[in-house]
Protein backbone atom coordinates (compact mmCIF):
# COMPACT_ATOMS: atom_id res chain seq x y z
CA UNK A 1 0.00 0.00 0.00
CA UNK A 2 1.00 3.56 -0.60
CA UNK A 3 1.27 5.91 2.29
CA UNK A 4 1.14 9.61 1.60
CA UNK A 5 1.84 12.32 4.06
CA UNK A 6 0.38 15.59 2.91
CA UNK A 7 2.14 18.58 4.37
CA UNK A 8 -0.52 21.27 4.59
CA UNK A 9 2.15 23.93 5.01
CA UNK A 10 3.14 23.31 1.39
CA UNK A 11 -0.47 23.60 0.19
CA UNK A 12 -1.63 26.62 2.19
CA UNK A 13 1.06 29.06 1.16
CA UNK A 14 0.73 32.78 0.58
CA UNK A 15 1.46 32.21 -3.11
CA UNK A 16 -1.35 29.65 -3.45
CA UNK A 17 -3.72 31.93 -1.54
CA UNK A 18 -2.96 34.84 -3.88
CA UNK A 19 -3.48 32.58 -6.91
CA UNK A 20 -6.82 31.46 -5.42
CA UNK A 21 -7.93 35.06 -4.89
CA UNK A 22 -7.01 36.01 -8.45
CA UNK A 23 -8.93 33.04 -9.86
CA UNK A 24 -12.06 33.52 -7.71
CA UNK A 25 -12.18 37.22 -8.59
CA UNK A 26 -11.85 36.49 -12.31
CA UNK A 27 -14.68 33.98 -11.93
CA UNK A 28 -16.77 36.59 -10.08
CA UNK A 29 -16.18 39.15 -12.83
CA UNK A 30 -17.13 36.76 -15.62
CA UNK A 31 -20.15 35.39 -13.76
CA UNK A 32 -21.54 38.94 -13.65
CA UNK A 33 -20.82 39.29 -17.37
CA UNK A 34 -22.53 36.01 -18.19
CA UNK A 35 -25.56 36.81 -16.04
CA UNK A 36 -25.92 40.24 -17.67
CA UNK A 37 -25.84 38.71 -21.15
CA UNK A 38 -28.38 36.09 -20.15
CA UNK A 39 -30.62 38.81 -18.72
CA UNK A 40 -30.44 40.75 -22.00
CA UNK A 41 -31.39 37.62 -23.96
CA UNK A 42 -34.14 36.64 -21.53
CA UNK A 43 -32.64 33.21 -20.98
CA UNK A 44 -31.87 31.16 -17.86
CA UNK A 45 -30.12 33.24 -15.21
CA UNK A 46 -27.45 32.56 -12.63
CA UNK A 47 -29.13 32.48 -9.20
CA UNK A 48 -28.48 35.53 -7.02
CA UNK A 49 -27.46 33.14 -4.25
CA UNK A 50 -24.56 31.98 -6.45
CA UNK A 51 -23.35 35.56 -6.91
CA UNK A 52 -23.31 36.05 -3.14
CA UNK A 53 -21.52 32.73 -2.60
CA UNK A 54 -18.77 33.70 -5.05
CA UNK A 55 -18.41 37.00 -3.21
CA UNK A 56 -18.27 35.25 0.18
CA UNK A 57 -15.59 32.88 -1.13
CA UNK A 58 -13.28 35.85 -1.72
CA UNK A 59 -14.47 37.05 -5.12
CA UNK A 60 -15.86 40.37 -3.92
CA UNK A 61 -13.54 42.59 -5.93
CA UNK A 62 -14.40 40.68 -9.11
CA UNK A 63 -18.16 40.63 -8.58
CA UNK A 64 -18.30 44.31 -7.59
CA UNK A 65 -16.12 45.29 -10.55
CA UNK A 66 -18.30 43.20 -12.86
CA UNK A 67 -21.46 44.66 -11.37
CA UNK A 68 -20.42 48.22 -12.21
CA UNK A 69 -18.56 47.44 -15.44
CA UNK A 70 -21.60 45.74 -16.96
CA UNK A 71 -24.18 47.85 -15.06
CA UNK A 72 -25.72 44.68 -13.70
CA UNK A 73 -27.69 44.52 -10.44
CA UNK A 74 -26.72 48.13 -9.66
CA UNK A 75 -30.32 49.10 -8.83
CA UNK A 76 -30.72 46.35 -6.24
CA UNK A 77 -29.72 47.47 -2.73
CA UNK A 78 -28.95 43.90 -1.67
CA UNK A 79 -26.16 43.96 -4.25
CA UNK A 80 -24.97 47.57 -4.03
CA UNK A 81 -24.80 47.30 -0.24
CA UNK A 82 -24.46 43.54 0.30
CA UNK A 83 -21.49 42.73 -1.94
CA UNK A 84 -19.29 45.58 -0.63
CA UNK A 85 -20.35 44.75 2.95
CA UNK A 86 -19.25 41.11 2.56
CA UNK A 87 -15.99 42.21 0.95
CA UNK A 88 -15.24 44.75 3.69
CA UNK A 89 -15.92 42.14 6.38
CA UNK A 90 -13.50 39.76 4.67
CA UNK A 91 -10.81 42.45 4.47
CA UNK A 92 -11.28 43.34 8.14
CA UNK A 93 -11.09 39.63 9.02
CA UNK A 94 -7.89 39.22 7.01
CA UNK A 95 -6.30 42.28 8.63
CA UNK A 96 -7.27 40.99 12.07
CA UNK A 97 -5.88 37.54 11.29
CA UNK A 98 -2.60 38.85 9.86
CA UNK A 99 -1.80 41.69 12.25
CA UNK A 100 -3.64 41.16 15.51
CA UNK A 101 -3.75 37.41 15.97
Amino acid sequence: MYQTNIDLKNIFTIQNFVIYLIIINIIGFFVMFIDKRKAEKGSWRIPEKTLFIITALGGGIGTITGMYTFRHKTKKPEFTIGLPFITILEIIGAIYYIFIK
